[in-house]
């Protein structure tokens, strides 16, 4: 069976409620797979984080990864795709 064509995608994430980061990190370590790498900025001064995350997976994985992080109270989230195609 041929593997599923993937996409490089890069996930921003902006975090202004500390009770939903727990939820969040389970969301990422179940898609650990698929992620590149991963960066994140506390700024403290704001209290919020901001995170990037980079992948290269299925299109249908990136939806519901960014479907699952877009429904956190208190996180934004926006895709961008990279035209490389896997």
């Amino acid at each position: 069976m041929e593997a599923a064509e993937t996409r490089i995608a890069l996930v921003g994430i902006v975090v202004e409620s500390p009770e939903s980061v727990e939820l969040l990190n389970e969301i990422l370590h179940d898609y650990r797979q698929y992620i590149i790498g991963r960066m994140g900025i506390p700024y403290r001064e704001k209290q919020i984080s901001v995170i990037s995350i980079a992948l290269d997976a299925p299109q249908p994985v990136i939806s519901a990864l960014a479907g699952k992080i877009g429904r956190l109270d208190g996180v934004s989230s926006k895709t961008v795709y990279s035209g490389v195609r896997g």
